[in-house]
This record gives C-alpha cells, sequence and structure tokens, in this order.
C-alpha cells in the first residue's frame, strides 16, 4: 500500500472528486445466467482514520452495513486498535477476528455487533513473536493458525491458539521466512494448509533488508505442521503475498504477487499472479506464472493487493498501484479483463453467486458483477481502507 498517511491527506483535497472511477463486465460473459447480487451485506474491514494524535494510531477495525439497492454504507462499529490492521477471519456466529500487520502484537475477537470480547498480545508469551497479518480457522472450527516471525531469529512460524482465549496451544516452522497468508484447503484437503511464504528479509521493526529472497508456496499438515509440499516461481524477486481458492471442480489457488526488483523498470513489469493447480490424484500440485502477457503486466503494474474469487473458476485482482480491478479467467491464460478503474482499489470480496465482486477503494466502494449494473458508493467520511475485508453472516 502508498503511505497511508499521505493518502488521507489526498483523499482530503477538496478539488478531488468523492468517488471516481468506471465498472465493466466484458461482452464475451453476458450469456452467463446468474442472480442478483445482494442488496445488503455486513462486511467486517479495518482503515486508518484522519486528524488522529497520539497515542491513538488512527487504526480502526469495524462493521459495516452496506445497503447496495439503497446506495447507503453505514459504520455499526468502530473499534481503535494500537496499530495497522489488516487480515480479518469471519466466525460462524456473525463475529469477526482482526490481527495486526507485522510487526503488530495484537489479535482480538469482535461478535456479531462488532463488539471486542477477547484481545491478546504477544508481549508476554514466550517466545514473543510478532504476527505477519493473517489469521485462518480449522475446519472444524476448534483451532486457530496464525502466521508470525520470531523478532530475534527472522524464522518464520505458525501458531494453533484457542479460538477462545486465542492463546497460543501449540507451533510449527513456517518452512520459510515472512510467511503472510494462510488457507485452509478446500473439501479432501481441509487437513492442509496452503501458506504463502513471502521470502523477504526484514530487521525487528519489520522493515525489508536488502539480502536474497526465498519465497515459497508451502502445503502443511494442519495437525502436525508436516510439510507436504514446496513450489517456487522462476524469479525469486516476486513476493508470495495473499491467496484466494477458486470455484473450481479440482483445488485451484490464486496467488497475488509483489514485485521486490531494486529496479523500478523491472518492479513495473512484473506479474502479478501465479495459479497453482492440484493434481488428479489430489497429492500433488503445479504453481506457474499467469496473465503474463505483456498487455496484462501493463495492466497491473507489478503489485496486487488482494486477490479473490471471480466468475467462471477464475479470480479478481486488486493491481493498486494502476488503479484497476483485473479478472482473470482460465479461458484466456496470460491475460487478464479490467472490470474497475477506481482510485487506490484495496479489498475484495466474492459476491455469494461467485458471479462477482465487492471492492474496497480510496473514496469508496463498488459493485461488479456479471449480470447487474456496477454500483459505487462513498466511504462516510475520510478513510484509508487496508487490503482486505469479509463478508459475515447475519447477526
Amino acid at each position: 500500500m502508498i503511505a497511508r498517511r499521505t493518502a488521507l491527506k489526498a483523499l482530503q483535497a477538496p478539488w478531488l472528486p468523492l468517488l471516481a472511477g468506471t465498472v465493466a463486465r466484458p461482452a464475451w460473459a453476458q450469456a452467463d445466467e446468474a442472480p442478483a447480487p445482494p442488496v445488503l451485506q455486513r462486511i467486517a474491514s479495518a482503515w486508518r482514520v484522519a486528524g488522529a494524535t497520539a497515542p491513538d494510531s488512527g487504526d480502526r477495525v469495524g462493521l459495516l452495513q452496506v445497503h447496495w439497492a439503497e446506495g447507503r454504507v453505514q459504520v455499526l462499529a468502530e473499534q481503535a486498535v494500537p496499530s495497522r490492521a489488516h487480515g480479518l477471519l469471519p466466525l460462524a456466529d456473525g463475529g469477526f477476528l482482526a490481527v495486526a500487520n507485522r510487526p503488530g502484537r495484537w489479535l482480538m475477537r469482535c461478535d456479531a455487533q462488532g463488539a471486542v470480547v477477547q484481545r491478546i498480545t504477544t508481549d508476554h508469551e514466550r517466545p514473543a513473536r510478532t504476527f505477519n497479518g493473517h489469521v485462518e480457522t480449522s475446519a472444524d472450527s476448534q483451532w486457530l493458525y496464525t502466521t508470525e516471525t520470531d523478532p530475534a531469529t527472522g524464522a518464520g512460524w505458525i501458531s494453533v491458539r484457542d479460538p477462545q482465549t486465542l492463546a497460543r496451544v501449540a507451533e510449527f516452522s513456517s518452512h520459510g521466512i515472512d510467511p503472510h497468508q494462510l488457507l485452509r484447503g478446500p473439501g479432501a484437503m481441509a487437513g492442509r494448509l496452503m501458506v504463502a511464504v513471502g521470502g523477504i528479509v526484514r530487521d525487528r521493526l519489520g522493515r525489508k533488508l536488502d539480502e536474497p529472497m526465498e519465497p515459497a508456496l508451502v502445503q502443511l499438515d494442519a495437525s502436525t505442521g508436516a510439510l507436504l509440499g514446496r513450489w517456487t516461481l522462476p524469479d525469486a524477486q516476486l513476493s508470495l503475498r495473499h491467496i484466494a481458492w477458486a470455484q473450481h471442480p479440482l483445488p485451484r489457488l490464486g496467488v497475488a504477487l509483489q514485485a521486490e526488483h531494486a529496479q523500478p523498470a523491472l518492479r513495473g513489469a512484473a506479474p502479478v499472479l501465479a495459479v497453482w493447480e492440484a493434481d488428479a490424484r489430489g497429492d500433488g500440485g503445479h504453481l506457474a506464472l499467469r496473465g503474463d502477457s505483456a498487455a496484462a503486466v501493463a495492466q497491473s503494474g507489478g503489485y496486487a493487493g488482494d486477490i479473490a474469487a471471480g466468475p467462471g473458476g477464475g479470480f479478481v485482482l486488486s493491481a493498486q498501484k494502476q488503479g484497476r480491478a483485473l479478472w482473470w479467467h482460465p479461458s484466456l491464460p496470460a491475460d487478464y479483463t479490467t472490470v474497475a478503474q477506481v482510485t487506490e482499489p484495496c479489498g475484495l470480496l466474492t459476491l455469494p453467486d461467485g458471479r462477482g465482486v465487492a471492492l474496497s477503494a480510496g473514496r469508496g466502494l463498488a459493485l461488479w458483477h456479471l449480470r447487474a449494473a456496477p454500483r459505487m458508493l462513498a466511504w462516510p467520511g475520510v478513510r484509508v481502507p487496508d487490503n482486505h475485508w469479509v463478508a459475515l453472516g447475519r447477526a
């Protein structure tokens, strides 16, 4: 993300329109029949507000209600947090978890009304690690998994935590440094974890160091932490950051990439998507770059902020630096369709029918759906959203 204090100043400039952008759907997709998108959504999100003074960091986690048909966004609950929030996880009871971005040390659980019911820091845990911004639940909801870093050694870890107390009860290696997002597998893979290992060497404060990178996608046994698979890309300067499962007969995982090349020209010319395809036996897979044609790279600019399942077994990515939301479809593996152009596109969430996404952006939020007119709504007040948001069940 761009520097968020700078972004807040830009969003407050009086000459800027409140919400600028266009949302489109490709002509070749019009035959795809689909139900109408939702008219109401409850969404957990993280953002930064303007005007905060120490000790308030200005970082917030909260609960939004989006009335798409009426064109309204309500803030139902808002909680101040001590540092930047990043990943969020919806819970079966309508509540959610929020976790600090690196090198933060806090994790909290909120109920269906957005009230904090549990909050911990890692300050008193031994070893006292820092969170890397994401949390996942086990298939039976009995455990939580968080990606973490030991600031003393730089080693990456997965902590297993109690969902009620949030306390660490077990741990295992992430088999790589800078583990970021993790997801449990679908269906028969529910006992496995897929982890996007960023591979970036950092100091104790989370700042990048100019040292060789070792990014990878790893598959772990969720019970034992045993390494079941490890996949890499030809370019070690492509950090694996965010992941999403597609709606597809065989498991298909989209991996959003962020280029870390020292030369700006190389960063801007790097692809931002890799796709992992499970093999038919279910005990292996293959990771390959996608969306890597010259035209696709020009659209994406070497940086994807988020990724979500898209229509047709594909993915939608937020090309944050290019101001675009890009739809990758497996029928066009080297290319994208631009489905939105907005200021600072960030979080993505797949709509319930799988035929579109809701998009969080710098000045508001947008809805793109194959069979419905696009919608764009302004935020209620100036804010800079973080990379992710999640849809919640009924309260």
